[in-house]
């Protein structure tokens, strides 16, 4: 169905709700998906109205025009989306399979509703995989000794690009502050444990030595603090003493395909609203 989506956040106060709703009935819309949360804490409301697009008696462009009165007087960061149109993305992988061949699938399944733009990978390892659905391979080396050179590299194939996500399904780099602030919000990173628990290497063998019960997969926005950005999605699954760390492994691997697939969905849907170091998910 073609939507438009209206995304919202804006300090609280009496009356939001009213206003919209006011707004989208005064031009015929059908809100089709409604989704708002107050955050006593911070006094500050989130939205995400899904409007049946022929509903609507204004095109996009007037209805964001018409929009801007409300916007401004309640001082709000927001949005309108167009269902119809997919958004692109960018998906990054060093010599892990297992997350990408999944997002590669599902995309070409008709069920990420996106426009995969390239794959780049600082390894030839995934070229194969890659190639077989038609999508452009980025080979950019990133030597130990000079990363700089190799990451400068990066930037400048991703600057070619107009994308609305940068997927970094399993790509074992780490971003210069500057890259990161510069594509803040819209950079997604899976991380191969619970977030906090067990950050940096092999999280599996630290999982396995300390006797854990339960391990599982974080998908958040990369900021320039390492695996300590806003979270999108998190899952677990039970283990226990008869599991080694290549056993959790294995299990851990399933638990990333599903968490990442889940993430980036969430944010191509516009279901993902961010607040500092936060984020509010409608689902």
């Amino acid at each position: 169905m073609h939507t438009y989506r209206l995304i919202i956040s804006c300090p609280d106060r009496t009356g939001i709700v009213a206003q919209i709703t006011q707004f989208i009935a005064q031009h015929n819309g059908w809100i089709i998906e409604a989704s708002q949360h107050a955050d006593v804490g911070t006094a500050w409301f989130f939205m995400r109205y899904e409007i049946k697009a022929d509903s609507l008696t204004l095109s996009l462009p007037a209805l964001r025009e018409a929009f801007l009165p409300i916007a401004d007087e309640f001082d709000m960061q927001w949005a309108i989306h167009d269902s119809a149109v997919p958004k692109k993305v960018i998906l990054m992988a060093s010599r892990t399979a297992h997350c990408l061949a999944d997002l590669l699938h599902r995309w070409q399944q008709g069920t990420l509703g996106c426009d995969i733009q390239c794959v780049i990978s600082n390894h030839e390892l995934l070229h194969e995989t890659v190639s077989f659905y038609g999508i452009p391979y980025h080979h950019i080396p990133i030597d130990p000794a000079d990363k700089t050179t190799g990451l400068r590299q990066v930037a400048e194939q991703v600057g070619e690009y107009e994308s609305d996500a940068i997927v970094l399904a399993r790509y074992m780099q780490i971003f210069p502050p500057d890259f990161c602030q510069q594509y803040a919000g819209k950079m997604i990173n899976i991380h191969h444990s619970f977030l906090p628990s067990f950050m940096g290497a092999d999280p599996y063998q630290q999982a396995h030595t300390r006797g854990v019960k339960l391990i599982g997969a974080t998908c958040h926005y990369v900021t320039e603090a390492l695996d300590a950005g806003p979270i999108i999605e998190q899952d677990v699954i039970r283990v226990n003493h008869q599991h080694d760390s290549e056993a959790m492994r294995d299990l851990g691997s399933d638990v990333e395909r599903m968490v990442l697939a889940r993430g980036l969905r969430y944010h191509l849907e516009d279901r993902v609203l961010l607040h500092g170091n936060k984020t509010v998910v409608f689902v």
